[in-house]
């Protein structure tokens, strides 16, 4: 493996890395060394659940235990806790102390994520929930054990039939403030977060997520039981970890919500703001203090339910703070060693940190995943009055689901250069659209691309009935007046700025007008949501590198699973017709259990998806950890984004720094999160 040194040497030897060459074929990804390498082991390897003979906890937690003001440590945790095996700890069991030092470029709008508020991002939200699976680990699960591994849900069987799925929950699991967690609590999120309409839970889980008519139903205190119209619908278990299946705290949300007050939708959503602190949480930390435009501090949870092998009570690091600053600060920061972790993903920034890295003093380590970071040209395919419904809005709608258009779109585009935008070296690749190069499902031979082709372009355009008929140099509608297209950007990334300004040049080289539309933040979501675009430059999410998580994004299975085709007023979406088919071929997939038939299937999905130009591919890179040089139990080859974030796939609750390395960082120390709605760093119990 090349070293991080030896990258950067053979960067600056080489400047420009690209090939000219185009064919039909799609052309292979330039050769990319410097990817830490992933071993692979079985579930059981990583964790079990047992009762052991005795536990341990940090020295200051004790003392507040023999003060009185906590029970015992004994009582907190479940009757099985989850245990984490020593031998996938890459440095062995930890000590306590210290905290994690992330930036983020986010801002919480408050704490109710089931009904859709936003926590900031950046590894927050990670942090403070747990879901009945979990999925980020999971790239380190050898292929014949690959499944979500088991959370708030230690177990689960399925009935012989395959249509009923019986969930076993931890059993005597305590929320941070010492409540019960249950399975009402799971019925909860069910019932008044999910199946209720009018609540939209942040990461969109939705009754058709699980499958069409899936029902849930409680057993008992600690037994859920699904029940789904397909048989094994073995992808329900992935939409079951993060961030869609993370139950809230009852006890707290219930009596602010509609159904049992007076409170409108609005109001339960933001029952929990800012200023709300020590929400309870199942996660390793929960909130002490919020600071708007400065800092979010989190402390550890002291009724955490998951400990190493040697009983001591999880988390290793008492406190973690999130800097609010901007996401390409965030990179800065780590690579100074004035943060502590980040995910370059931000491909403007590699070179320079690479610079930096390779010198023996910097602070922090650097090293690159796999190419999952990927962009597409999405097409608003809505004909039934979701998104915007001007005329002019109409006509390129129309002109999106002609496939001559599509097709004319994407051999405007040069690939090579949208890569080299971002960054030169051997980094990005060319990406037809569909699924990723080199993750599990995907089939070169299914893969059919449209090469880079100015002139193919323009008689694609003439195809779709588009012609230049007044000169100026951009192609007419019948009618004669211009086609103008609008191209929505999320202007929180340059990344995204980049790509969509290679976009605008290269639909003009054609006689395509495109007009950016650059938003920030909920103002880029909120236009995304409600379909207030023509064309939109989308950053693409597990489903194309795993297929087996969020699985429903990759056609219409739903009403409202994609984003760029929803349905109209009616309750349905105007597929076109290879979507109805692209849309069964997924639904097959969701329901199947058999390997072979879910490879073939895939097969079928990618052959239909890239030959239509579903999506329109832009360019797809690696991405690389940056982490400070103190911390321990970091897996090598952690990706940055697979399965789930770095911060999910590291693991943090096991991530600890040696005694003689920790810092004098903590804000808030021998301290333990107070009463829930207690003010930002007060009422905190010391």
């Amino acid at each position: 493996m090349k070293t991080v040194t030896g990258l950067l040497a053979a960067l600056l030897a080489l400047g420009v890395s690209g090939n000219a060459a185009r064919a039909d074929a799609v052309p292979d990804a330039p050769k990319f060394d410097a990817q830490g390498k992933v071993t692979l082991v079985g579930v059981g390897d990583i964790l079990e659940y047992k009762a052991l003979a005795s536990y341990n906890e940090p020295d200051f937690v004790k003392a507040l235990e023999k003060a009185g003001k906590l029970p015992a440590l004994k009582d907190r945790l479940p009757k099985e806790p989850m245990v984490y095996k020593t031998g996938n700890m890459k440095d062995g069991v930890g000590v306590y102390g210290d905290v994690m030092r992330h930036v983020i470029g986010g801002r919480p709008e408050g704490w109710n994520y089931w009904a859709g508020q936003s926590q900031g991002w950046g590894g927050i939200d990670i942090g403070l929930q747990e879901c009945l699976t979990r999925t980020g680990p999971l790239f380190q699960v050898k292929a014949e054990e690959l499944q979500p591994l088991p959370n708030l849900a230690k177990a689960w069987e399925w009935s012989k039939d395959g249509h009923e799925l019986t969930m076993h929950l931890i059993e005597g699991a305590k929320w941070s403030d010492g409540q019960p967690f249950s399975a009402d609590d799971v019925m909860f999120y069910w019932e008044k977060n999910v199946l209720d309409t009018n609540v939209h839970p942040l990461n969109g889980a939705t009754p058709d997520t699980f499958g069409k008519g899936t029902k849930l139903d409680k057993i008992d205190a600690n037994t859920i039981k699904w029940t789904f119209a397909a048989a094994f619908p073995t992808s329900a278990l992935y939409e079951m970890a993060y961030g869609k299946f993370c139950p809230g705290p009852m006890h707290i949300l219930a009596p602010q919500h509609p159904a049992n007050s007076k409170n409108t939708y609005d109001q339960y959503k933001n029952a929990f703001p800012g200023t709300y602190m020590a929400m309870p949480t199942m996660g390793a930390w929960a909130v002490v203090d919020h600071k708007p435009d400065n800092i979010v501090v989190l402390r550890r949870n002291p009724y955490y339910w998951k400990v190493d092998e040697k009983g001591n009570q999880l988390p290793y690091l008492n406190e973690m703070h999130y800097r609010l600053s901007t996401w390409a600060d965030r990179d800065v920061q780590a690579v100074a060693g004035s943060g502590d972790f980040s995910n370059l993903e931000q491909a403007e920034n590699y070179v320079e940190s690479l610079k930096k890295a390779a010198d023996p003093a910097s602070p922090a380590r650097l090293e690159f995943g796999q190419r999952t970071i990927g962009y597409t040209l999405d097409f608003n395919y809505s004909a039934n009055g979701w998104g915007e419904t001007d005329e002019r809005s109409v006509a390129v709608h129309k002109l999106n689901r002609d496939l001559n258009f599509r097709k004319a779109v994407t051999m405007m585009l040069d690939r090579q250069r949208l890569g080299e935008s971002l960054v030169k070296g051997p980094f990005t690749t060319i990406y037809p659209g569909g699924l990723y190069a080199g993750t599990s499902f995907y089939d070169k031979a299914s893969t059919v691309y449209y090469p880079f082709n100015v002139d193919a372009a323009k008689k694609a355009l003439e195809a779709a009935g588009l012609k230049d008929t007044d000169g100026d140099g951009f192609v007419n509608f019948a009618g004669g007046k211009n086609v103008e297209i609008t191209l929505l950007v999320n202007a929180d990334y340059q990344s995204d700025k980049s790509l969509a300004e290679g976009v605008v040049a290269m639909g003009e080289k054609v006689g395509l007008r495109v007009i950016p539309k650059i938003i920030s933040g909920k103002d880029h979501d909120a236009a995304r949501d409600a379909g207030k675009y023509d064309w939109m430059v989308q950053r693409q999410g597990t489903e194309v590198i795993t297929a087996v998580q969020n699985t429903d994004h990759l056609a219409p299975v739903g009403p409202n699973t994609t984003d760029f085709h929803k349905a109209g007023t009616d309750g349905k979406v105007d597929m076109m017709d290879f979507e109805a088919k692209l849309t069964d071929v997924v639904a097959k997939f969701m329901a199947a259990s058999d390997p072979k038939e879910r490879i073939d299937l895939m097969k079928q999905y990618q052959k239909m998806a890239t030959e239509n130009v579903y999506q329109a591919g832009l360019t797809v890179y690696p991405g690389a950890l940056i982490v400070n040089k103190r911390f321990s139990n970091i897996a090598p080859g952690a990706p940055i984004f697979m399965y789930n974030w770095a911060e999910d796939n590291i693991i943090r609750e096991r991530v600890f720094v040696a005694a003689d390395k920790q810092s004098k960082n903590e804000l808030f120390p021998n301290t333990l999160p107070g009463k829930p709605g207690s003010a930002p760093g007060e009422g905190l119990v010391k």
